[in-house]
C-alpha cells in the first residue's frame, strides 16, 4: 500500500476544479456531470476519464482530507504513464499488474473475468505498480494504491 502523501506520484497531468457535487477525498476518480459539478465516478466499470481528485495543497490540506459538497474541488486529468496514489474499494486483493476499473464510488477494484478467464467489458482506468491487500480490510486500513495510468 503506498506510503505517500501525495496523490501525483508521477507526471502531472492537467489541473481542474469544478465544485463538488457531495463529499470527494483526494485519489477518488472523479467524473464530470451535466450541472458542471464534479462526482465521485459513479458507474462501476464505465467509461471513465483518468480524472482524480489531488489534494488541496494550496489551503494546507492533505490527502486525507475530503472536499466538502458545494467546496471548490482541485483534480487532475492523467495522462498515459502517469502514476496516481489511488484510493481502492474494500475486499480488493490487488496485485502489481492487475487492471483496474472504477468500483462505481470513487474507488478502483481489480477487473472482473469470467469463468474462461476472459475479461468482461469493463472500462480499465489502471495497472497496479504496486500490490495492495484490502481483502481484510478495515477502518484502520490505508486504501490507497499507486497506480498507472493507461
Amino acid at each position: 500500500m503506498s506510503s505517500a502523501n501525495t496523490i501525483i506520484i508521477k507526471g502531472t497531468g492537467v489541473r481542474c476544479e469544478r465544485v463538488a457535487n457531495a463529499a470527494i477525498t483526494p485519489g477518488h476518480l472523479v467524473e464530470l456531470m451535466s450541472t458542471d459539478k464534479v462526482r465521485v465516478h459513479a458507474t462501476a466499470g464505465g467509461v471513465a476519464q483518468s480524472a482524480f481528485a489531488v489534494e488541496d495543497e494550496l489551503q494546507g490540506r492533505d490527502i486525507d482530507t475530503a472536499y466538502a459538497a458545494d467546496a471548490k474541488v482541485q483534480f487532475n486529468v492523467f495522462r498515459k504513464g502517469d502514476v496516481v496514489n489511488a484510493l481502492i474499494s474494500n475486499g480488493e486483493d490487488i496485485d502489481i499488474g492487475d487492471k483496474l476499473v472504477s468500483a462505481g464510488d470513487g474507488t478502483l477494484k481489480e477487473a472482473t473475468a469470467d469463468s474462461s478467464a476472459v475479461e468482461t467489458e469493463e472500462y480499465v482506468v489502471a495497472i497496479a505498480v504496486e500490490a495492495c491487500d484490502m481483502s481484510d480490510s478495515s477502518a484502520v486500513d490505508d486504501p490507497r494504491c499507486n497506480v498507472e495510468i493507461i
